[in-house]
């Protein structure tokens, strides 16, 4: 029984080829295409301004030189916010439940912030790894700390995005279980856990989205302080 509740998140594949890579690209199929036109309609002009007004507000605190990332980052919100909200269907398979997948997100991108920083400021990049004012004793140490807490930064974009999804699937898995068990023997008490089912399905909605943006986010701080 336990290990069924894991089979969700094994990567499915039929006649020995992983499906995983429509996972991932399904989810660019369902996005209307801009028209040449003057006038859209209303889904394609409200996904327009909803992406503007996500840019803009990314945007905000990063000088020029960042705004060359924003067509990456935007992209990349609006790709792991479907591919989170389709995972929440039935019978079906979340790609950024696998660690591998994104820290292949995190990795890259925030060694694309680094390798910035080094090139356009290494003084001021170098700078981050010893606070101003720190005492001589303490210096070889803090240089330590400060150098493993930024070689930690992809592991915690990947793990954070993971955990939250994998433990949001596992108890919608685990409490809907439990509705199918009790329903027979106790009809009352699985009402009330379809209540909870559903509240906890709304939460894992917001969870989805608000995961997609705190990636996104992060990503663009570490881009702040190398730009």
């Amino acid at each position: 029984m336990m290990a069924s509740f894991f089979d969700q998140f094994a990567s499915p594949s039929y006649l020995g080829i992983p499906l995983i890579a429509i996972a991932i690209a399904l989810p660019w199929a369902l996005y209307p295409t801009p028209s040449p036109r003057w006038i859209n309609n209303r889904l394609t002009t409200l996904q327009g301004w909803l992406i503007s007004r996500f840019t803009n507000q990314l945007m905000l605190p990063l000088n020029v030189g960042g705004h060359k990332w924003a067509l990456l980052l935007a992209s990349l919100m609006i790709f792991l916010i479907t591919i989170n909200m389709l995972g929440l269907l039935p019978y079906t398979f979340t790609p950024t439940t696998q660690l591998s997948l994104n820290m292949g997100f995190a990795v890259p991108l925030w060694l694309a912030t680094v390798i910035i920083g080094m090139r356009n400021q290494p003084t001021v990049a170098l700078g981050h790894l010893l606070p101003e004012g720190t005492p001589i004793p303490l210096i070889p140490v803090l240089i330590i700390i400060e150098t493993i807490s930024l070689f930690i930064r992809p592991l915690a974009l990947g793990v954070r995005l993971t955990a939250n999804l994998t433990a949001g699937h596992l108890l919608i898995q685990l409490i809907a279980t439990a509705v199918f068990v009790l329903l027979p023997m106790m009809p009352t008490v699985a009402i009330l856990t379809v209540t909870v089912l559903f509240l906890l399905t709304l939460l894992e909605v917001a969870v989805a989205m608000i995961q997609a943006y705190v990636f996104v986010l992060l990503l663009s701080l570490y881009l702040q302080e190398n730009v």
